[in-house]
Formats: C-alpha cells, structure tokens, sequence
C-alpha cells in the first residue's frame, strides 16, 4: 500500500474540475477544450490534472441538479460507463480511454468523479460482478443510501465479492488511462459519518489495478479524529462541504485550516475543496446564483490564493478556464506563490488577534513565508515580529503579489492590508 500511494501527490495536486462551472453536465467538448487551454497556459506552472466530476454516465443530465432514478449507462459487469451522447468518443465501449488519451497528449492527466457504491440500477436488475457468481444484489447495502444522490447504494465490506466489485471498477479505470479518482458521499456522509470499509475497499482496488492515481475523498467536513486513516488511505480529503464564492465561506476556512495544521504529509493533503474563480455556475445552479463571475472582490480572491497555496491544500480550479481574464490567469501563475505551495512545510497559524490573523511556514533554503490577513471590515495595519517567525536575525521581504520590496527588516513585518484582504511575503537573510 505504502509503495503505491508514494508514487502520487507527493506535492498538492493541481488542476481543473468542471463541477463549478458545468454541475453533473459536462460535454466532451468541454473537456477537451479545458484541457487544451490547460496545456498551452497553465501547464508550465505546474498544473496537470483535468478532472470530469459527478454523473458523466447520466444522458440527461443538464444542470447540478440531479434527476432521481433515471436510467444510467452502465456495462454488463454492474459498472458505470460514459453517456455517449455527451462523450462520443466512448462509443463502441471504449469509455474514457479516448478522451484520458487526449489529456494525456497534451502533457496533462485525467480523473473523474465516481460516487461510492454500486447502481441501484445494477442491484434491482440483478447485475453480474466481474469475476465472480456473486451479484450486485449480494454485496449491496441497500440500507447505506447517499442522502442528495440516488445513484447508489453502498456496498457491505463484509460481503463475498465486495472487493471484486471494486478490484473491478479500478480495473477498467486503468484500462481507461484515469490517473485521479474523486470518490463522493464517503469522507463525511451526511448520514452515516465516513465510510472507513468501504476506502479501504477502494485503497486495496487501486494499489491493485497496476496504475497509480491520486484518490480525493468527498465531502467534508472529514472528522478529525480518521486524520491518520486518511493519511493511509487516501491523498486528499475534504475539510468542508462544498465551497462557494461567499465570504462567510472562506472566513470559516481560516477555522477549519487551524483545526488541520500539521496534518499535511507529502502524499496527503487536507483539502479546503475547489477554487470558485473566474466563470462559474454556467450549469450548475448550486451555491446562490447563476451564470456568473465570482463573487468574491479581488482582495477576497488573493486572500483566497494566499490561504490554500500558504496551508498547501490541493488547488482545482472551478471555472470556464477559456473565459478567463488576464486578473484571474495571474492568480495561477505567479511563480513565487507556487512556489512556496510545491516546496514548503511546516505551515501553522502564528496569531489571530481580531480581524488579524497571520500565517506562516518554512522554505525549503532558510527563507520563511508570512501570510498577513485582515479579515475585518475596515483597513488594518498587521503586523508580526520576525521572532515569532522562527527569525533570529534581519531579513529583506518581497511582497509575492506585487513584487514590492520592503527592504531590510530588523524587528518587524508589517503591512497595510484591506477589508477581506492578504499580504504574502517571502523573508530571506541579506546576501553578503
């Protein structure tokens, strides 16, 4: 287990999601076209993956919200295969490996979105599991349902040919080419708290399929308490439920990152969930409103950027990525920011004081990152001692949004920072 999770995620995935923009309705094209503006400006930075979330096997899926009980494409093993109609390329039972082959020709990686379980629509028609003489009526847990979704049922870890129902979905998975797997309704279900058999169904089914992926547990809130399990099971987990562009949201993300601090390892990231910027909500109808750009102001976006890369939480990108504007790609890009996300540690709260609250964490050559928010509604002057950074001499500061030097500090770091807004500064010793 330990040799196959070490071969991903040994720095905070980063990518592209189409739940934010497209719900459960993502065409192909749509795919394809993300994936291409992916290449040619963000790969380059460091962003790799391209992920299709929930619900790729509904034909009539049209929005995030979802239609109950209708027919799903499905094989003749009980497994869930693309819609042809919103994937051409899967037809002739070729599934995603076309598409996962176009991603992977542009430098990039795939993933898709699967819930927990097995298909209502398998277990009532008395499907087959791969393999075996068991059905997909033997091994359901028809009394494990997800409370928002009514694709599934879960699947009783205790049952013969449970392991052989997920040996067999990771198998055609890696056939398929699929490097990340977003698995729903099992870190913190609504009504059953986390699924732990069931990841541990999951962890055995991927270190077995000979492929390496990235496995995403979702929703969140995670409980605290299954940290360690995570860590084992799986490379990235849900801190919250979804996340959307509204302010109450993100302030409530400062919580949940001080709840989490030191859990990050390489190979396992608490994740603050997706990135709502740019062009969201074009079909999906969740989170308040509609066809929209963020909501959040540019100083609550920079604040947002600073928090996840300084807390090092995996960064999926929510929106149309070809309708972004120069502001938004400059969130992506700045190489200093990414940077301190791909090669820092030790991240961890110095203070909260008020509408202040100052982060920090360690490079990896002696220089030291400090993140200072003013989450209030009015101007703040924050301000932090470099003593209380782990700094034990002078140091010169470079503000990493601006490029703005603050020259040679001796005691303190401070900065005039705006209503819902983040300063982020690299500090490093003079050179002699």
């Amino acid at each position: 287990m330990a040799l196959a999770k070490s071969m991903v995620a040994q720095t905070p995935p980063m990518g592209w999601n189409s739940w934010d923009c497209y719900g459960a309705a993502v065409t192909e094209d749509e795919v394809r076209g993300n994936a291409a503006y992916m290449a040619t400006h963000l790969k380059d930075y460091g962003w790799e993956y391209v992920v299709v979330d929930i619900q790729w096997y509904e034909p009539g899926a049209v929005s995030s919200r979802y239609r109950p009980f209708v027919p799903l494409c499905m094989d003749d093993y009980s497994r869930l295969v693309p819609a042809e109609n919103r994937f051409p390329s899967a037809r002739g039972g070729r599934g995603f490996k076309p598409l996962a082959d176009y991603v992977h020709s542009l430098g990039l990686k795939f993933g898709i979105h699967i819930m927990r379980g097995i298909p209502r629509q398998a277990v009532h028609n008395g499907g087959r599991i791969k393999g075996t003489n068991v059905t997909a009526r033997d091994i359901a847990h028809t009394n494990s349902i997800c409370p928002w979704n009514t694709d599934m049922y879960g699947v009783d870890a205790s049952k013969e040919g449970a392991q052989a129902y997920y040996d067999s979905l990771f198998e055609l998975y890696a056939e398929w080419g699929v490097d990340f797997v977003k698995v729903d309704d099992i870190a913190a279900s609504r009504l059953y708290g986390s699924h732990l058999e069931e990841i541990r169904l999951i962890r055995r089914a991927i270190d077995r399929c000979g492929r390496p992926m990235v496995l995403s547990l979702s929703p969140g809130p995670a409980p605290l308490e299954h940290a360690d399990f995570f860590a084992e099971h799986a490379n990235m987990w849900r801190m919250t439920d979804d996340f959307w562009d509204k302010w109450p949201l993100l302030l409530d993300m400062f919580d949940r990152c001080k709840k989490w601090e030191g859990k990050s390892r390489p190979g396992a990231w608490p994740d603050c969930d997706m990135l709502p910027l740019g062009r969201i909500g074009i079909r999906n109808v969740d989170g308040g409103a509609g066809d929209r750009r963020t909501r959040f102001t540019r100083d609550e976006q920079r604040t947002m950027m600073t928090l996840w890369t300084m807390f090092r939480s995996p960064l999926m990108f929510g929106g149309e990525l070809r309708d972004n504007d120069e502001w938004t790609l400059s969130l992506l890009t700045n190489r200093d920011v990414l940077a301190m996300h791909r090669e820092s540690s030790n991240a961890r709260q110095v203070y909260r004081d008020g509408s202040r609250i100052v982060w920090a964490a360690d490079g990896p050559r002696g220089e030291v990152y400090a993140a200072l928010f003013n989450v209030g509604e009015a101007p703040e002057r924050v301000s932090v001692a470099l003593s209380d950074l782990g700094l034990a001499r002078a140091v010169h500061g470079r503000e990493l949004w601006t490029g703005l030097e603050t020259g040679l500090l001796a005691e303190r770091l401070s900065a005039d920072v705006p209503p819902h807004g983040a300063a982020l500064f690299r500090l490093e010793a003079p050179e002699t």
